[in-house]
């Protein structure tokens, strides 16, 4: 055990470090427990997600299948061509219970037939229902990237959180409270010790009175 002065005002400080240490895992599970929910809120989200973008890849994959099974392989790879541009994403961002989760501006990325980039008199809509399909797919997966980071940074919150509670829980408070108890054992022999000593000064004082006193 560390040096301590076993001494009254350094009990009181103990308790007060007790009290405080226990008030800080308190609030600390109470966040880990909002954090919990909330994961498992988010979660639902992604799992749904990740069903409905499975289902729309197999939908945008069986569209290509029969664009290239039926259309001009020339045609649909100057197409591809023609739609080829980067995604422009605005992300901000917020906080859940002090934990920063993305925001990425909702845009749609499902186009016009004018806005392809390709004549619509020269492609069948055959194409036109695989570049639809697939841009319904970018949608979603942009949609579950937000989601999946803010899933990844709650969890790993979470398991900060339960690390600085189970220090709380299982060593420092335990710690406090063994001091505490300590300067409490010390100072109550201390305490004893004194009045056996005073008791003792007293009965010499008195053998003294008595051996003093003038006899009759």
């Amino acid at each position: 055990m560390e040096q301590i002065n076993p001494t009254r005002m350094e009990l009181i400080r103990k308790n007060a470090q007790i009290k405080l240490a226990e008030q800080g895992r308190d609030l600390l599970r109470q966040k880990m427990d909002a954090l919990i929910q909330e994961f498992f809120h988010i979660m639902e989200s992604v799992s749904q997600s990740r069903d409905e973008l499975e289902r729309r890849a197999d939908v945008a994959q069986h569209s290509l299948l029969i664009a290239l099974a039926v259309d001009d392989p020339v045609t649909l790879k100057s197409a591809s061509f023609a739609t080829r541009r980067g995604v422009t994403l605005e992300i901000k961002g917020k906080n859940i219970m002090g934990v920063p989760v993305p925001i990425i501006e909702k845009k749609r990325f499902v186009k016009g037939l004018l806005e392809r980039g390709y004549s619509i008199l020269g492609v069948s809509g055959r194409i036109d229902e695989a570049a639809e399909n697939f841009e319904a797919e970018l949608d979603l997966i942009i949609s579950l990237a937000e989601t999946e980071t803010s899933l990844r940074r709650i969890g790993s919150e979470i398991q900060m959180t339960r690390r600085r509670v189970n220090a709380l829980e299982q060593v420092l408070i335990p710690e406090l409270k063994r001091q505490a108890k300590y300067i409490e054992i010390t100072i109550d022999e201390r305490e004893r010790e004194d009045l056996y000593r005073l008791k003792k000064v007293k009965k010499i004082i008195e053998r003294k009175k008595k051996t003093q006193s003038p006899q009759l």
